[in-house]
């Protein structure tokens, strides 16, 4: 009998993993060591390994995949203006005198800055050091505090724009279409990731609602556990509040309306999101006030009016209006151009900017070498016959696609207490997803699904990354075992959603079939 070298590869590479060693060493190890064990054994053809170079490129120039640093790069900077540091104080001022209102102010805090940032680390951290303590101070439960502010972090890989979607989709769009051709169909279709950001934004706000439902039920039920909040405070004026939310919702419309109205690819879109966390952290750090405001105005009017009325030069027939046209853009980018220079100058002079540079060099180049081994993990993976057995076990399965289903969501929720989510998206989900498809599931609504799930991977102890982001940030009092049990409600409560997402496909499919 031949040893399922496949089987035992995936399994080494988890318990390398589990050692402490890095990620991208551990998969790329653990890789070339089977490949040469499958050689040596007659089980595998060196001759694959030709494939990889190509599999590099594919990666590197994949034009979906050049929003993420990006993306990264607007969450920092972001993070870094100490915006959050305003929502917080302005929400908890807000809700504070209801029971349980500071726990709402930090449920849609953090549902503000997972739209706008996406970076779980940075929300965790700001709210474990200004909402954690203030919740303590006004007498909540320690334990519910804690949950509730490791669980409002991990919002930001469910609302888009977030990374995860970002890896997501493209992944999904691979399976997709590897399950098309599989089905003989040589004319296929593909997923975005505008489809996907707009398929999780109705599950994402319906995870926010009901983590507030819980909260105010809780408060209800056990008054002790998140009682009104003791610190007078004046109440914020109607411009405060919004001089707090205007900031990060008019950047959320701005990438998010670019990419569902169809204006702008995601990494135009990423691109505009970026400038627009650098001028408000301009703004923010007391860099030229109208300078910035006139040129981000300007900037605004020119992305609508390029769209509605575009000037081509270089065309023959081009006549003294268009080139007056072309002067008046001309100026308008003029205008922006001095905004940039404006903001960045205060950032640098704040020490903003290279710190946020150097913070999403590290979390890419994380990430990118993380995609670039586990496509060389794959292909070693399927030269020892992975793809067909996993396959063959789904299909084997009692239940049908359903069955098969649950397993998979099993697999990965099981999984989610040791990898990251970026490890689950690239190695496993090539696997799982196309016999999956195949099987009758929709791609879109399985995208949703897999993406409730893994948001979950940030909870579940013990290698959750917002438990570690909180027991960096919090308090000395809060303990981990306090955070452990804090977040178990919480990962009850994602299981629920996923299950409401489950029997209501429509919560997923309607805004993407509605926009596209």
């Amino acid at each position: 009998m031949t040893l399922p070298l496949d089987l035992i590869m995936f399994a080494a590479l988890i318990l390398v993993i589990l050692m402490g060693y890095p990620v991208a060493f551990s998969i790329a190890g653990v890789a070339t060591g089977f490949a040469l064990l499958g050689w040596a054994l007659g089980v595998f053809d060196l001759g694959l390994m030709g494939a990889l170079a190509q599999r590099f490129f594919a990666v590197m120039t994949n034009p979906v995949l050049t929003a993420i640093p990006l993306f990264v790069l607007m969450g920092v900077v972001l993070e870094k203006s100490r915006i959050a540091e305003d929502l917080l104080e302005t929400m908890g001022r807000l809700f504070g005198a209801m029971r349980g209102g500071l726990g709402v102010s930090v449920m849609l805090v953090g549902a503000l800055l997972a739209a706008s940032t996406g970076i779980v680390g940075a929300t965790v951290v700001a709210m474990g050091m200004i909402a954690l303590p203030a919740m303590l101070r006004n007498g909540y439960n320690p334990r519910l505090a804690a949950g509730m502010v490791a669980t409002a972090g991990t919002l930001g890989q469910i609302i888009p724009p977030s990374t995860l979607l970002i890896i997501l989709a493209e992944v999904m769009s691979s399976a997709f279409q590897q399950a098309q051709y599989a089905q003989g169909k040589f004319s296929v279709e593909t997923i975005s990731v505008g489809q996907t950001f707009a398929a999780a934004l109705v599950p994402g706000l319906l995870l926010v609602v009901i983590y507030i439902v819980y909260i105010l039920a809780r408060a209800w039920v056990l008054p002790m556990d998140a009682p009104a909040m003791r610190e007078q405070r004046v109440k914020p004026s109607g411009a405060e509040v919004m001089g707090a939310i205007l900031p990060p919702v008019l950047l959320i419309f701005a990438v998010l309306g670019a990419i569902l109205g169809g204006v702008a690819s995601p990494n135009e879109a990423a691109s505009v999101g970026a400038i627009g966390a650098i001028l408000l952290a301009g703004l923010r750090q007391g860099g030229s006030r109208w300078v910035i405001i006139v040129g981000a105005g300007a900037l605004l009017v020119l992305a609508f009016a390029a769209g509605l009325a575009p000037v081509r030069l270089q065309r023959s027939d081009a006549g003294a209006a268009e080139y007056l046209l072309a002067a008046c853009y001309g100026f308008l980018a003029l205008l922006g151009i001095a905004a940039i220079i404006a903001a960045l100058r205060a950032s640098f002079q704040r020490g903003i900017m290279l710190p946020a540079m150097g913070q999403t060099l590290v979390v890419t180049s994380m990430i990118f070498a993380t995609i670039l081994m586990a496509s060389y993990f794959s292909l070693v993976f399927v030269g020892l016959g992975g793809e067909h057995r996993v396959a063959a076990i789904l299909q084997s399965l009692p239940g049908g696609a359903t069955g098969a289903l649950v397993f998979a969501m099993a697999f990965i929720f099981i999984l989610g207490f040791f990898l990251d989510f970026v490890e689950i998206s690239v190695i496993l989900l090539p696997l799982l997803v196309p016999p999956l498809i195949i099987m009758g599931h929709d791609p879109i609504w399985l995208a949703v699904l897999i993406a409730v799930n893994l948001q979950t991977s940030f909870l579940t102890p013990p290698f959750g990354f917002s438990l570690f982001y909180l027991r960096g940030a919090a308090p000395p009092e809060v303990t981990t075992g306090m955070i452990y049990r804090g977040v178990a409600p919480f990962i009850g409560l994602q299981i629920v959603a996923m299950a409401l997402i489950w029997a209501f496909p429509a919560l997923s499919t309607w805004l993407p079939g509605l926009v596209f």
